[in-house]
């Protein structure tokens, strides 16, 4: 889903440069977390903490143990979901959470089509 003037965020890693579209019309709140973040340089250096083969990569986490990190809005923030979001891919990034509701720092990309998630914030 192209997203005609859709902010990017370069996300640099272990494994070089990740370019990151975001779809700040359909998840506002969420995508300016991520963007804020980023600018704020919150996500240098921290490292994927969760690879699972064939579903996702998860970082954001300054912890790197799965348990830490906060938003923009203090801790945790509302979920944004949309049905014009889909998990149809590799590629896809959406927010990592514990439970409704306690969306943070912490996202995961998309290493293949996860159906089973569409509902759940994406960016």
């Amino acid at each position: 889903m192209a997203d005609e003037g859709a902010p990017q965020v370069i996300v640099e890693t272990s494994m070089g440069a990740v370019t990151l579209e975001l779809y700040i019309k359909h998840a506002p709140k969420t995508c300016r977390n991520f963007l804020e973040l980023s600018r704020r340089g919150y996500y240098n250096n921290v490292i994927f903490h969760r690879i699972i083969k064939d579903f996702m990569i998860q970082g954001g986490d300054p912890t790197g143990t799965g348990r830490g990190g906060t938003s923009i809005y203090g801790s945790k923030f509302e979920d944004e979901i949309t049905r014009e979001l889909k998990h149809t891919g590799a590629g896809v990034l959406s927010m990592a959470n514990s439970g409704p509701n306690t969306n943070g720092s912490q996202f995961f990309i998309t290493l293949a089509p996860t159906p089973w998630l569409d509902g759940p914030s994406k960016m």
